[in-house]
């Protein structure tokens, strides 16, 4: 056999991975598509069209490459979308910022100084403002078990039951838990498997000022700091020699291209690209790969029966796909907490940067992600500069 050919452990590495994460975070997809304006159409249509350009991005990269380049779509993303007041053009002016923020992370990946400069973002910064968008999202399950304990409270048990056996695991469970309840207490007359198969739907963007930097910026950075860069990091924590630039480049490119079906934006993997390069995948490093185009199928699969998947979760009794969003959420919630507080020297504008962000002040056309992060770098350029402090 081949050095470099597949095998039983990575065709099952890879379905496991697509599995993950897949069903760990399409409810925030949907939160975060319907979040600035998509109707049912629009969000089953941007589901199918992110789920597809992951995967067939996954599976170009690793096979070009041979590194196990998994590929994701941005789930910080998708949670700052489910916060962001909409612009005005509406959907259409949120295709026209998923287009900004694919464009960035081309040049991010072309452009040497600019990429430098993408990632000369303090890390505690990007995190604090990831923080504090997700700190809203993360509520939905404490008020739903407020006021639907009988709805909410299976779905948040199978989350923590599971979650105590083995945490990759815990989110699928919790999406399972919430199929049942929707097929036990929703009206499922009118639905039809067969009229639930979706086609993607091209909308047209509108740019605008908005669009550009209170949907477009921070759906860059938010990308960058929590998905681009840190998968980057996880294959070289593995032992490969991955090449940013051209990986940046090409799913910024698969970005563009999917953006106006509705996906907001195509990254590199940081969770399921572990899952592909460790020794579980295979003992052997050279053909890891196989794990992430395996992935990268799948991945197709799942997109080709988004509709049918949206169509049913759009069922749900209400807070129900809220609650299951925020219980998906709160682990990268805690994760990006500690990260933002960690260090001592920027402890003090990574708070302001979660404050500010957490508070959702919109002000001159702008969203409380991009005032945190503004505020919060000033904070630490006049904290650097020595100034203020006696």
């Amino acid at each position: 056999m081949p050095a470099t050919s597949p095998s039983v452990q990575t065709f099952s590495t890879g379905f496991v991975a697509a599995v993950v994460g897949f069903f760990s975070s399409f409810p925030i997809i949907l939160q975060g598509l319907t979040g600035v304006g998509a109707d049912a159409a629009q969000s089953a249509s941007g589901l199918m069209a992110a789920a597809i350009a992951m995967g067939v991005a996954g599976i170009i990269l690793s096979i070009a490459t041979r590194l196990p380049a998994s590929v994701a779509w941005s789930t910080p993303g998708a949670a700052l979308l489910a916060v962001t007041a909409p612009v005005e053009a509406g959907f259409a002016g949120a295709i026209a910022g998923f287009l900004v923020a694919g464009a960035l992370t081309v040049l991010a990946g072309l452009v040497r100084p600019f990429g430098r400069l993408a990632s000369s973002i303090p890390t505690p910064l990007a995190q604090a403002m990831l923080a504090g968008v997700l700190l809203p999202l993360c509520f939905a399950p404490v008020r739903g078990m407020a006021e639907a304990p009988l709805i909410i409270g299976p779905m948040v048990l199978a989350w923590f039951v599971l979650g105590r056996i083995n945490r990759l695991f815990a989110v699928p469970g919790a999406v399972i838990a919430s199929f049942l309840i929707i097929l036990f207490t929703a009206d499922l007359s009118g639905f039809s498997v067969a009229g639930s198969l979706a086609a993607p739907v091209w909308t047209a963007p509108q740019f605008s000022v908005g669009a550009a930097l209170g949907i477009g910026l921070p759906l860059f950075i938010v990308t960058m700091a929590t998905q681009n860069i840190p998968g980057i990091a996880v294959l070289r924590s593995f032992g490969y020699a991955p090449v940013p630039g051209p990986l940046f480049a090409s799913v910024g490119g698969f970005s563009i291209l999917s953006a106006p079906f509705g996906a907001p934006a195509t990254c590199l993997a940081a969770i399921t690209a572990a899952m592909c390069s460790n020794e579980d995948s295979h003992p052997d490093p050279a053909r890891r790969y196989w794990s992430a185009v395996f992935s990268g199928l799948f991945y197709c699969l799942f997109g080709v029966f988004a509709g049918l998947i949206t169509a049913f979760a759009f069922l749900a009794p209400p807070l129900l796909l809220a609650s299951l969003a925020g219980v998906a959420l709160l682990g990268v919630f805690a994760n990006s907490a500690a990260a933002a507080l960690e260090q001592d020297r920027y402890r003090e504008a990574a708070g302001i940067t979660f404050v500010v962000t957490a508070s959702g002040v919109v002000a001159f056309g702008l969203g409380g992600a991009v005032w945190g992060l503004l505020i919060g770098g000033v904070v630490q350029l006049l904290r650097e500069a020595g100034i203020g402090r006696g």
